[in-house]
């Protein structure tokens, strides 16, 4: 099983672009971030044309985060239990959702498309709205790893973090700015605490997932990597090769962000009538 995860920057400015990639890549399975729209206005058509079922989460023009899957999706969650909110209280006192996360199953595989907040400066709310929302994360992540012991899991998207100072080109020009802080570095690490690991970085130890569209930053490879694929040890197990598409990058109207492709070889279910007979 082939699946990926990529923050499109607003699926319906680059749908073609990205259904086109679905069929020439031969993926199974797409987490997207940042769809930029809501439900009722995601552009399904070119991806039901193209062989992949829609599952899809966004309730305006910012944030989003959605599923394209050949195979079968079951136990659709949108949003995770206790995820904070960011925004101004409504009547009853409660902080506006985002639409920030989304998980599926396909072929036993929990997979979570994540959009973690930027977090925008140290001193912003934002920034402690970020840390609070990786923190209740983890605790379901680690409710989930304990109701289900060694069942394949992974987090992917876009986590807004750079957890090495090699995951962004220059990290001098980083001081005091979000993405490479010691608390957001330490968030990212608590995942790593409860037993997930990078599965891309150990085949691609080299290579950035984002680079901003001003001042040439993608000509000059003046990128960071800041997109992950976290897996539990069973969904490690489970993974034969990886790939950073920077190609993805080039060409008209991209995002600023490409694909993460991890592969899977997914253990054939037994069959019991080929069992053998014992006597």
């Amino acid at each position: 099983m082939r699946v990926a995860t990529w923050n499109v920057n607003s699926i319906r400015a680059r749908v073609d672009r990205v259904a086109a990639w679905l069929v020439r890549e031969d993926i199974d399975v797409l987490a997207m971030q940042e769809t930029k729209c809501r439900d009722d206005q995601f552009p399904v058509l070119p991806f039901t044309e193209a062989g992949y079922e829609v599952e899809t989460h966004g309730f305006n023009q910012w944030n989003g985060v959605a599923f394209a899957s050949r195979l079968p999706m079951a136990e659709i969650e949108r949003g995770f239990s206790s995820m904070p909110g960011f925004g101004k209280v409504d009547d009853q006192g409660i902080l506006p959702g985002e639409a920030r996360a989304m998980g599926v199953t396909v072929e036993g595989v929990r997979l979570w498309s994540l959009y973690v907040p930027n977090g925008r400066e140290l001193d912003h709310p934002h920034y402690d709205y970020k840390l609070d929302w990786l923190g209740r994360l983890a605790e379901g992540t680690t409710a989930w790893l304990a109701a289900n012991p060694g069942s394949p899991l992974a987090l992917m998207g876009d986590w807004n973090i750079a957890p090495l100072d090699s995951d962004v080109w220059d990290i001098h020009l980083f001081a005091g700015s979000t993405h490479v802080s010691p608390r957001e570095r330490a968030a990212f690490a608590a995942f790593q605490t409860l037993g997930l690991t990078d599965v891309v970085r150990p085949l691609v130890p080299e290579g950035f997932t984002y680079w901003d569209y001003k001042q040439l930053r993608f000509p000059r490879n003046e990128g960071m990597r800041i997109d992950f694929v976290l897996g539990s040890p069973a969904f490690a197990e489970l993974v034969t090769s990886a790939e950073i598409h920077r190609n993805e990058r080039k060409g008209e109207a991209p995002s600023d962000h490409v694909p993460v492709v991890v592969d899977l070889e997914i253990p054939e279910p037994i069959d019991e009538d080929d069992r053998p007979m014992i006597f």
